[in-house]
């Protein structure tokens, strides 16, 4: 067996995301390398949850609309995901509330029988899948007790009551290959900033960014980090500049509508040239939107929020490996060039849970920014030939720091004198250039697929993974930038060799990506659009690049 697509569904409140994950561990533990898209409606209890786990012997991080297995803890599971079904699915359900051909266990029985509590039937349906597809119990019990804080006992009681109830339906094959371990996007993003040496993280929680604030919450003690829950997203971005004025890593999560609170704190950032990091996880809009869905609508907002001009750096990584690495690259940048840095993410891969290569760990060294020399007479803004002023925080002695929202002369003193105020402009755009000298370093706009082809798809963010799996399967390219601003026109161009018919891919409407293309006089030949808050599924992708080859 080459991959598996399993499903799991119930209402909210049968912990639908905690059996997905433990499933998707569960094959992890044997060598296969997983993917798991999570579906929930903006409901505390009630309306209709999912996961699909696929798992593969090759890295994947794009869901599969065709289902191996369904576990069912409610009759909507089979209904809604009927036509995911081929005749070889096997359905896996709780006979008290599902009718449907298959495997059939009473929950109420059992669980009455346990003295346990409703939300623990989804471990009885794992227990049976296991026993179907040929795991050994001790495989089972291992990533249980790895994974559960709260009644372990309790709950391998009940994967036991399904494993001994279930009969062995397929038997999965043991790839000969590392144990990797599972992170979602919001983990591996949080893990990128500790590595990059972050000292606070203060954000307001919103889907789909909230995962990074309650994995860093958790972690905190052992990182000896901040973690700050301020009341509302304005409060986060200036409380975030405070932090920075003092010389400490900082960055703040959010999705769309809490970065429209943070835009003045944004500009802010830009002029009195205090460091910090952003994580933008875009879901759909307008206004509420749907607001646990997916989207890529947020580009062009991104790009150019904030009054007046300033540098700034935006990265859109497609995977938890690229989200690791350009959230601690984006630190390094943040504080080495004195410029806010974006890392842009969505619900696709912010609460997706992926493979992570733990090679990407020690792929990028942690870089302090420059320091005052204490030579001279500190000057926070003082003019130098690449527009970065030495650093110098409060308590220092013999230098007097201060930061202006205002325009401002080389000491920070307010200012409307033309030619200062023009000096001081130049030296603030001057970074552009460091920026793009830095981002040399790194591999900016990536390629996949057949590299040869005179076809390319082009994608950016979490498109990244279906787009390559496409790629491969109908023998064409893939063209992805991941920094956005500056945006790296020339390696862009040179991707582009030998392309004859390129295909933009994205989730939002109006093919933001292909308008910031069109900006440098590109263009694409044809557009891929899906905006309903949903990824594109493999064989959904692949059924519509086939329309245009």
């Amino acid at each position: 067996m080459d991959e598996l697509s399993i499903l799991i569904g119930g209402k909210a409140g049968d912990g639908i995301n905690q059996a997905g994950l433990l499933i998707a561990k569960l094959f992890n533990q044997l060598g296969y390398r997983v993917y798991v898209y999570i579906d929930y409606p903006s409901l505390i209890r009630g309306g209709h949850n999912f996961s699909i786990i696929r798992v593969s012997k090759n890295r994947i991080s794009a869901h599969r609309d065709k289902i191996d297995f369904i576990l069912a803890l409610n009759q909507d599971t089979v209904n809604f995901h009927n036509k995911r079904l081929k005749d070889s699915t096997r359905i896996i359900f709780d006979s008290d509330l599902v009718q449907a051909p298959g495997m059939g266990l009473s929950l109420k029985n059992i669980l009455k029988e346990e003295s346990a509590p409703v939300i623990t039937g989804n471990s009885v349906l794992i227990g049976a899948l296991a026993k179907s597809i040929g795991i050994k119990w001790e495989v089972l019990e291992d990533v249980f007790r790895r994974n559960l804080s709260k009644e372990t006992d309790l709950n391998l009681a009940l994967a036991k009551r399904g494993y001994s109830e279930a009969k062995e339906l397929l038997r999965v094959d043991i790839p000969e290959q590392d144990i990797l371990p599972v992170l979602t996007g919001n983990e591996a993003i949080g893990l990128g900033l500790l590595s990059g040496g972050l000292e606070s993280y203060i954000a307001y929680p919103m889907t789909p960014s909230s995962g990074i604030l309650h994995f860093l919450a958790d972690v905190a003690e052992d990182f000896n980090l901040k973690v700050i829950h301020p009341e509302n997203e304005i409060a986060v971005m200036l409380m975030s500049l405070g932090f920075s004025y003092a010389g400490e890593k900082v960055a703040v999560g959010t999705s769309g509508g809490g970065f429209c609170l943070m835009i003045e704190g944004l500009s802010l950032s830009g002029m009195a040239e205090l460091p910090v990091v952003i994580v933008v996880s875009q879901r759909p809009g307008p206004s509420t939107g749907i607001p646990t869905y997916t989207s890529q609508g947020d580009l062009g907002f991104i790009l150019n929020a904030g009054h007046g001009e300033f540098v700034r750096f935006v990265a859109a990584p497609g995977d938890v490996d690229e989200a690791f690495y350009w959230s601690k690259l984006a630190l390094n940048i943040s504080w080495k060039i004195q410029i806010p840095s974006i890392i842009i993410s969505d619900k696709a891969l912010s609460e997706g849970s992926f493979s992570f290569d733990k090679t990407a760990i020690n792929a990028l060294k942690e870089e302090g920014p420059l320091l005052w020399d204490k030579k001279e007479i500190y000057k926070r803004y003082l003019d130098t030939k690449d527009g970065i002023s030495p650093l110098a925080y409060p308590s220092v002695k013999d230098a007097v720091i201060k930061v202006n929202s205002y325009e401002h002369d080389q000491n920070g003193i307010t200012t409307e004198d033309p030619d200062i105020a023009t000096a001081m402009y130049r030296k603030r755009l001057r970074k552009q250039t460091k920026l793009i000298n830095e981002l040399e370093k790194h591999e900016v706009v990536k390629t996949y697929g057949k590299k040869s082809s005179s076809t390319a798809l082009l994608c950016w963010g979490s498109n990244k993974g279906i787009c390559k799996e496409v790629a491969e399967l109908l023998g064409i390219k893939v063209i992805q930038p991941i920094v956005l601003s500056p945006f790296p026109l020339e390696q862009f161009k040179n991707a582009l060799v030998g392309v004859k018919k390129l295909i933009a891919v994205e989730n939002n409407a109006t093919s933001q990506l292909v308008k910031l293309i069109n900006s440098y006089g590109l263009d694409v030949d044809n557009k891929i659009l899906k905006y309903d808050g949903r990824p594109f599924s493999l064989e959904e992708l692949e059924a519509e690049v086939k329309k245009l080859i």
